[in-house]
Parts: structure tokens; sequence; C-alpha cells
């Protein structure tokens, strides 16, 4: 396992309890002393971006829930930052935000390839030292993210994959039951 830290996968461990992040995994984009955020890779949301934003009607476009923190807010990741101004680089091939009116004009001229964005609807933020003493709890687990796992794993494929990568004893965790005393 790695330290949190800005490309970094923060994977609950098999019987975390919390209903916001059981078997989740988020893309910590920021861990610093102020705090840390990232967003939950694995939970779809309900609705598709053209339900949510104007100007993308038909594309239908999937959006996950990023986390509890501001559910009314749009972010995304992307692997554009020669097409997208403004974004910040979280890992060589991975960047946050930028200009969304750009983002826009380029997922309706086809100009992207949809594979290579994500959206989420709200974040996952820590408090300072936050993450730190759920690390020290045990409740997650880490590994430096990649780009298949971030965009091209399948959401209900993404927890086990990321356990997966850990590699060694590691790789029986996947197979945990949600809930012990049902096995």
């Amino acid at each position: 396992m790695v330290a949190p830290g800005q490309n970094i996968l923060l994977i609950a461990e098999p019987f975390l309890k919390d209903p916001n992040f059981a078997r989740t995994v988020v893309y910590l984009c920021r861990h610093s002393e102020e705090g840390s955020f990232g967003f939950v890779l694995n939970k779809p949301f309900e609705y598709t971006l053209d339900e949510l934003i104007q100007g993308f009607e038909g594309t239908h476009i999937p959006v996950y829930t990023g986390g509890p923190v501001q559910p009314d807010m749009v972010h995304y990741i992307h692997q554009y930052p020669n097409l997208i101004p403004g974004s910040f680089a979280i890992s060589n091939d991975i960047h946050w935000g930028g200009d969304f009116d750009t983002v826009k004009r380029l997922i309706r001229s086809g100009s992207i390839d949809l594979r290579k964005i994500k959206f989420f609807i709200g974040y996952s933020g820590w408090e300072s030292g936050q993450l730190d003493h759920e690390m020290e709890e045990k409740s997650w687990l880490t590994v430096t993210a990649t780009r298949n796992l971030v965009f091209d794993v399948p959401p209900e494929q993404v927890w086990k994959s990321s356990i997966e990568h850990l590699g060694g004893d590691y790789k029986i965790m996947a197979h945990f039951p949600i809930d012990p005393q049902l096995n």
C-alpha cells in the first residue's frame, strides 16, 4: 500500500459500514495538510449528464455520485489537458476540471472520446487530518491509480479490480462477502 496522495485510489476495506463509501473506490485528487478530496468511481448516479445540464441533449453521458459533499455540483476528470484549458493535473495523463464551455463544445462536436472523460455529482472530502485518522483506523486500502482503473473498468468491477491490483494476499479480499455473517 502507498500513502494517501494525489493520483491514489482509496479502496474501502471490505467491511466498511459507512453507506456513502461501502465497497467504493475514491480517486484521490488532492491530499494535503488542509484536507483531501476525490471522487467515487463506482457509484453510478440515477441521471445522465443531458438530464442534469442543458447543452448536452441526446448525449446520455453517465454521471457518477462523486461523494456526499456539494451534491448539486458537477465535476469531471479527463485525459484532454491540451484541449480543455484551465484543468488541474492530477497525474501525467489525468486532469480535473477546466473550462466547462469548452467541454460542452468538444462533446457536441464529437471531438473527444467520451471514454476519456468522467462526470461526477458531488465529491468526497475530508477536513485536515480526517483522512489520516481513517487510514489509522484501517478504513481504506491504497494503491496508485492507473488510467485503466479510473476510466476503463466498468463501475460494478472497479472495487474488485482495484483490490486485485494491490496483488499478493489482498487478492483474496476481492471475494469477501459484504456481510460475513451471511456466509
